[in-house]
């Protein structure tokens, strides 16, 4: 199921949430540009790497991306979902709630896979905070739906708590099925990533009051 629109509105232009897909879009613009042993020297350098950990890269990570499909599929999360995030919080506070989800979920992820030699990149553990959140302040939206049927596509509209409790469920069995692996050097998915900026973002929400205009707008609701 891939994810096209939420129908709950928004009142203002969703500023930092375009501007966050801009910055990552031309970062992966400047990777496509690169030889791959500057490739890989790059992601080394400012992905994550567990086995030797540079602070900086936690924060730097989230802004690498490993493919068009990644860049893409992130991207369309963050649009689908951050608009109405931006829109309650307020520009700002969104951007700080943003990376602070993403800097948890890096650590999470890092703890999870300690000896892990491979680089982990990606916005996808910032963008599943903001998904969390959505679920705390949005559970009754309905998101328009992408869904193949056979050898059909059609989109439906499903409800946005249950959309995201599957999205999680996915995520928090392939993460805790992958702890019985061996190899600790390998890559792939960074389930850890998001069960911790999922998590992250239902409880950081709390912490954020949704800016005064949000209470005049739905104060007869």
């Amino acid at each position: 199921m891939i994810p096209l629109r939420s129908t709950e509105r928004t009142f203002a232009p969703a500023l930092v949430t375009a501007g966050l897909i801009a910055v990552n879009t031309l970062i992966f613009l400047y990777e496509e540009t690169l030889r791959p042993s500057s490739l890989n020297q790059l992601l080394t350098d400012w992905g994550i790497v567990p086995d030797r950990l540079h602070l900086t890269s936690l924060l730097t990570s989230m802004f690498l991306h490993a493919g068009w499909l990644h860049l893409i599929g992130n991207m369309l999360f963050l649009w689908v979902f951050g608009r109405n995030i931006e829109d309650l919080l307020g520009g700002a506070r969104f951007l700080i709630f943003y990376l602070v989800c993403g800097l948890i979920a890096a650590v999470v992820q890092v703890i999870a896979n300690p000896y892990s030699r491979i680089p982990t990149i990606g916005a996808s553990g910032a963008i599943a905070g903001v998904m969390g959140a959505y679920l705390i302040k949005f559970p009754r939206a309905r998101i328009i739906t992408l869904i193949p049927i056979f050898f059909f596509i059609t989109t439906m509209e499903i409800p946005a708590a249950f959309l995201l409790l599957w999205w999680f469920a996915i995520q928090f069995f392939s993460g805790f099925g992958s702890l019985g692996e061996n190899d600790y050097s390998g890559g792939g998915t960074a389930f850890f990533a998001h069960i911790g900026g999922f998590l992250a973002g239902m409880l950081l929400i709390r912490l954020f009051p949704p800016r005064r205009r949000w209470r005049t707008w739905y104060a007869d609701e």
